[in-house]
């Protein structure tokens, strides 16, 4: 039989569709960011999502595939399918039985960008475009792709261990958690920040935003089956039931503490609930994924409570969000895995095996070791080559205008219309500019 032969039509489009919804996921979690941020720093906040996931795709294609994925050691890969050379149309047994080798790459590839794009949730109106591009850029290949090759790939020393990750608990949100956390320290706190409530411009576009990651997340955790079968029908349902039972539990939380349920902790609750599922996503039960979702979303939200009193500045709990709820659903996976959902997982501590709860705290920690040291390296490395952090006079004007020379919202006025400025109180005639066929002239 030719490799060819082995694709299998129904599983190469519903991971076609999955790559698809990863990628959605970008613009999803521009928006639920940016919604969040200061109206001053809404359109900084969204293009850092974009500028990662555009750095992460060229050098996935050049090196990263290939240091993630190809055969090597257990710690990296080699450098075999560098420029994707070998990575084609005919199918890769190792990875991808019944789908393109191609597209499995692809698939791998909005997994990397969108990691690198949660960072930056933590360092909102503080840090250069130009230097959160080299940060994506080193971090992105010092310390995501050893992760992914330790955890996925063939002969890495995690996945050899026997640790479970079925979608990217340690790999995209432990290890975006904890450098969030580390980048925002290392940055420093705003100028304002504590001194004055920082409050979401536009909850209305952070729920839009959670609601597209909410979409998108079913490619990112029943896509990872790579292949249209049980398991991501499994992954499917598991997904979206830790995200309702993540968003009730932060609900009930927040109306216990404060007596009203609101429109910005529902969403980060369901996506506590949705990062907390997903190492568990393809080996649990939807009843275990409900408990899963709700201690990864009461778990996030104290961790939002403890963040408030310290002197850290992470400007969207991405730590709190991502970091602890990765965590827990790690952890999670080693409670309540069943080879009854998945024969090629494991049985977790509920099914007698104490085993793999010890594996997966192994992986927990070791990603956790590895990312703390890393990440300062990476840091620091951009901050010899380009000044990281942007000055206090940009961050006052805002860092729209400092760093984009653009504004997210403008009022309509009649200098826009026209094109060109209009000071009141005196006369200016605006020479060709026309509107209507129409010279403009101001109001003295």
């Amino acid at each position: 039989m030719s490799p060819e032969s082995t694709i299998v039509a129904g599983d190469t489009a519903w991971v076609l569709i999955s790559t698809a919804l990863v990628l959605i996921m970008v613009p999803g979690l521009a928006c639920f960011y940016g919604g969040l941020a200061r109206n001053r720093a809404v359109l900084n906040t969204m293009l850092m999502s974009f500028g990662a996931l555009a750095v992460m795709s060229v050098f996935w294609v050049v090196v990263g595939y290939s240091l993630a994925f190809s055969p090597g050691s257990a710690w990296l890969g080699g450098l075999a399918w560098l420029g994707m050379q070998g990575v084609g149309a005919t199918p890769n047994a190792t990875y991808s039985a019944s789908v393109p080798h191609v597209l499995f790459s692809s698939f791998q590839m909005m997994f990397a960008g969108i990691t690198v794009a949660l960072i930056s949730g933590a360092v909102v109106e503080r840090m250069r475009f130009t230097a959160l591009l080299l940060f994506a850029l080193l971090w992105g290949g010092l310390v995501y792709v050893p992760l992914a090759h330790w955890v996925w790939a063939d002969g890495g020393w995690l996945r050899s261990l026997g640790a479970l990750d079925f979608a990217g608990g340690t790999v995209v949100h432990i290890s975006a958690g904890v450098a969030a956390l580390i980048l925002a320290r290392m940055l420093g706190r705003r100028h304002d920040a504590g001194r004055t409530a920082i409050l979401p411009h536009n909850v209305p576009m952070t729920l839009i935003g959670a609601g597209i990651l909410w979409f998108g997340w079913f490619g990112f955790n029943a896509g990872s089956a790579l292949a249209a079968n049980g398991i991501a029908a499994n992954a499917a349902i598991t997904t979206h039931t830790a995200a309702a039972a993540g968003l009730l539990s932060w609900l009930l939380v927040d109306f216990i503490r404060t007596r009203h349920a609101t429109a910005v902790g529902a969403p980060t609750g369901a996506v506590a609930g949705l990062v907390a599922i997903t190492p568990a996503a393809g080996y649990v039960s939807p009843m275990s994924a409900i408990a899963i979702g709700c201690i990864g979303s009461v778990c996030a939200y104290a961790a939002i409570q403890l963040r408030a009193r310290t002197s850290v500045d992470d400007a969207l709990d991405v730590f709190a969000c991502h970091g602890v709820s990765g965590i827990v659903g790690a952890l999670a996976t080693g409670v309540f895995a069943t080879k009854l959902i998945n024969k090629n997982g494991a049985d977790g501590l509920l099914t007698g095996n104490v085993h793999l709860l010890g594996v997966q705290a192994v992986a927990v920690l070791a990603t956790i070791a590895f990312v703390s040291v890393m990440t300062p390296a990476v840091v620091l490395m951009v901050n010899a080559v380009t000044t990281i952090r942007i000055s206090l006079a940009d961050e006052l004007s805002g860092v729209d205008t400092s760093e984009h020379r653009e504004e997210g919202y403008h009022a309509g006025g009649l200098s826009e219309f026209a094109g060109q400025a209009v000071s009141l109180g005196q006369r200016v005639v605006l020479p060709a500019h026309e509107i209507f066929g129409r010279t403009v002239t101001s109001v003295e």
